[in-house]
């Protein structure tokens, strides 16, 4: 995977992604709180954290959240994504969010974080390289 992003705007994208983790509503997975930020083909990041409900399956993940504010605001491209959670390794996006980030930026890249400042990078295509596509 060729990376797209110089290191300064990566730096950017974890540090907007790791403050939206802040704002995680997370009470009932024992505050597992998530933080990602999606950068459109304009140059605009849209953040979002992870929001819980009672209803489990009505639960949002962070990536999700980034990317329809991205959309709901007009972007129809992301150029990258950054997620960040508290965890050993540096998390990767679930399945769902993946088809959703392959959705708006299948050629996207995906930077991995973790609280204690380890990363790892790889391309959209990489994590979901047979994504589910409709057109008509």
């Amino acid at each position: 995977m060729v990376e797209i992003l110089d290191s300064n705007l990566k730096e950017k994208l974890i540090s907007e992604a790791r403050q939206a983790r802040e704002l995680a509503y997370a009470d009932y997975s024992g505050n597992f709180k998530v933080g990602a930020a999606a950068l459109t083909e304009e140059g605009e990041i849209f953040t979002g954290c992870n929001i819980e409900n009672a209803s489990f399956g009505a639960t949002i993940c962070a990536e999700r959240v980034a990317v329809f504010k991205a959309v709901a605001s007009g972007h129809r491209r992301i150029r990258a994504v950054a997620v960040i959670a508290d965890t050993p390794d540096p998390i990767s996006p679930c399945g769902i969010c993946r088809q959703v980030i392959a959705e708006f930026g299948a050629e996207a890249e995906i930077l991995m974080a973790n609280t204690a400042g380890d990363t790892r990078v790889a391309g959209m295509q990489d994590l979901l390289p047979a994504a589910f596509q409709f057109r008509r």
